[in-house]
């Protein structure tokens, strides 16, 4: 839930991609990061972004490479507030978390540079350490980022739950039957349980 995904002027806005599904999902998700640090549950950011000279994106004909060429990947851009930030880079404009959801002192924040939050990332050491064995797991987009991270959390033994409203999906949006309900099928059925906020809310706030 960063800028270039999810706010007005970044990466998915300039590509002309429709961000109202994941804007819808703002509101829910600060809702439940609101119950779950009231809960004294650990919050953690994923955050897609790479080093400034691109060399974690991959070799020039590495799939990831090739896949977020056509998005701009490194270019510099003008923020929103006049900024110079860059694509999906580091410690810009372009990778903080949208202001709606802005991580908290004590929140925990993971950089990742692939699709999913396991991959070459210190995720897995981290949940470990604190003795996490089970997640709940927000964020876009549902069939990629959420979806690959879920399949990487069953492998390593998490039990997850997907909150179906915390999360959306551009690519298909339009269509009758739509990618993001492909996937909250899929992750029900195999790979993990699906909620509501609401759901988890009136769970997590009852005496």
């Amino acid at each position: 839930m960063q800028n270039d995904f999810g706010a007005p002027g970044g990466m998915f806005a300039r590509a002309g991609i429709d961000i109202r599904g994941i804007r819808a999902a703002v509101a829910p998700t600060a809702r439940i990061l609101a119950a779950a640090r009231a809960a004294r549950m650990g919050v953690v950011y994923l955050k897609m972004g790479f080093r400034p000279d691109l060399s974690d994106l991959g070799a020039a004909d590495a799939p990831n490479r090739i896949k977020h060429r056509p998005l701009g990947v490194g270019n510099k851009v003008q923020s929103p507030d006049g900024r110079e930030s860059r694509t999906l880079v580091r410690d810009t404009w372009s990778t903080d978390i949208l202001d709606e959801l802005t991580p908290q002192p004590g929140d925990a924040v993971v950089w990742k540079t692939r699709y999913s939050g396991f991959f070459e990332t210190e995720l897995d050491a981290l949940l470990r350490s604190r003795g996490v064995r089970s997640l709940l797991v927000t964020g876009c987009t549902t069939s990629v980022c959420v979806e690959s991270t879920i399949r990487d959390a069953m492998f390593r033994d998490y039990a997850c739950l997907l909150l179906e409203d915390c999360t959306a999906e551009p690519i298909g949006s339009g269509l009758v039957r739509t990618n993001h309900e492909a996937s909250l099928l899929i992750v029900q059925g195999l790979f993990a349980w699906v909620a509501t906020s609401d759901a988890l809310v009136s769970a997590l706030t009852q005496e």
